[in-house]
């Protein structure tokens, strides 16, 4: 046998790698990426972000799920176009829309459009169970990390604190996200944090492992008029035992939606939509993250401020779920 190519054969071969060449050139002109922007690694978003850029992925559609500051910042992304989709808090995404409360001046996001309302987001405010403080009003001249600025929970933070009487030259804020807030918190280097995000939070969860802590109620008067004043916070509760060797409390909790461009393709959105609430993609959620659980096509509509993407609102025609 020869090692040497007959002019024939180098010309079939060099034809074939060439059209094998085109041909992966063509698949991946075909690839759509859908990048979900989420928050921070010790929070809610990013893992329930993953779970879901896993399930609604295929050929055809590259979804990854990519850490941010939060709600702010991937409005913001969504707005510049530098992300395909995100996750914000129902409160500043309809802000955002309107152009109101945080976005008051800043214009609205008018291409601002809605994929579905996913679960419920808890605000949580911890302390040292060694502080003593009994409620959000016992703050006054704390340490506090608020969260970042481009997140939600800076946003919950002040609206409560300030419901309670507090003001912002009656505390030390810090802006941290919530891992490292916990890391300081332990080390006695704060007296307390606020995060919004659907419970069990990780870094709560590991910081209740080695370090007595206590979660502070937001109920009563205080909580009644704080839902009048914003009609996105609703009533909530997180369980005893939700945490270890933690009281559950009363609190509130505003809405995670998940949030895209009017600029993105329509037949994207649809199939994104459609695979959100597939088989494979509630599997996913129900084993990989507790708050997983909560998020159900029944409610995918609930608590909508701003409008639906038109290829969602295909979908969710199709499922029977809009007129």
């Amino acid at each position: 046998m020869t090692n040497q190519l007959s002019r024939r054969n180098f010309t079939a071969l060099t034809l074939g790698l060439g059209l094998s060449g085109l041909a992966g050139r063509n698949a991946l002109a075909q690839q759509q990426f859908f990048r979900i922007g989420t928050g921070g690694t010790a929070g809610t978003y990013y893992p329930i972000g993953g779970i879901i850029a896993n399930a609604v992925s295929t050929d055809r559609i590259v979804s990854t799920a990519q850490a941010t500051n939060g709600s702010v910042a991937n409005v913001n992304a969504v707005a510049s176009g530098a992300s395909e989709s995100g996750f914000s808090q129902s409160d500043v995404a309809t802000w955002a829309y309107t152009g109101t409360g945080l976005y008051e001046g800043r214009g609205k996001v008018e291409q601002l459009r809605a994929i579905a309302n996913l679960y419920p987001e808890t605000v949580h405010v911890v302390v040292r169970r060694s502080s003593g403080a009994k409620s959000v009003a016992d703050l006054k001249g704390k340490r506090i990390s608020i969260d970042e600025p481009g997140s939600g929970s800076i946003i919950n933070a002040k609206a409560i604190l300030a419901a309670y009487g507090i003001r912002d030259a009656d505390y030390r804020a810090e802006n941290l996200k919530p891992g490292p807030s916990a890391e300081k918190l332990k080390d006695g280097g704060l007296d307390a944090f606020f995060i919004t995000g659907g419970y069990p939070l990780a870094a709560i969860t590991e910081l209740a492992t080695t370090t007595q802590v206590d979660l502070l109620p937001i109920e009563g008067a205080v909580a009644d008029r704080l839902r009048q004043s914003f009609k996105f916070f609703a009533a909530d509760q997180i369980p005893d035992g939700t945490y270890k060797d933690v009281k559950g409390v009363k609190t509130v909790s505003v809405g995670a939606q998940w949030v895209t461009s009017a600029s993105v393709p329509a037949d994207l959105v649809y199939a994104v939509t459609k695979a959100l609430w597939s088989d494979k993609a509630r599997a996913a959620l129900d084993a990989g993250h507790a708050k997983g659980k909560a998020i159900q096509k029944a409610m995918a509509l609930d608590g909508l401020g701003i409008p639906l993407h038109s290829g969602a609102e295909r979908f969710y025609k199709e499922a029977g779920l809009l007129k």
